[in-house]
């Protein structure tokens, strides 16, 4: 079934089996790593308008202290919120630029597979000249 009748470079239906699941492969991890830097654009974001305080050996992290019903984030045992929020960020920024590197990786994946199977141009370029016989036999 996934053996079509039009196979240019692959011979065998595994090899076009194989290449096919590269690039879906490679498709769906592009989109797994595009979502994983907005979600970590979204924490990071959300984290840089946190207001901290330290209390009973935790730190206690809220987006909007005038809100009594907004979440409430709890880190147990960090006595200093200041680092805890900087280590965090500097965190999400690493993930944001990991994931960024590795949707670059899996966009040039799909790239290359696409162009060798799509976009492929023949020049022409003949290494002898045609007779009148070949030419008549070669008009579509």
């Amino acid at each position: 079934m996934l053996c079509i009748s039009y196979q240019p470079d692959e011979k065998t239906c595994v090899q076009f089996t194989v290449k096919l699941m590269y690039f879906l492969l490679s498709a769906l991890g592009l989109v797994a790593c595009v979502l994983a830097v907005a979600f970590a654009a979204h924490h990071y974001l959300q984290m840089t308008k946190f207001t901290c305080n330290t209390i009973f050996e935790s730190c206690q992290c809220k987006l909007d202290t005038e809100d009594p019903l907004g979440r409430t984030f709890t880190y147990q045992d960090a006595t200093d919120c200041d680092s805890l929020t900087s280590m965090l960020n500097l965190y999400l920024l690493l993930q944001m630029a990991l994931n960024l590197v590795a949707a670059l990786v899996c966009l040039s994946a799909c790239f290359v597979m696409w162009k060798h199977r799509y976009q492929v141009f023949y020049v022409g370029v003949r290494f002898y000249s045609l007779t009148a016989t070949e030419g008549q036999k070669q008009k579509v």
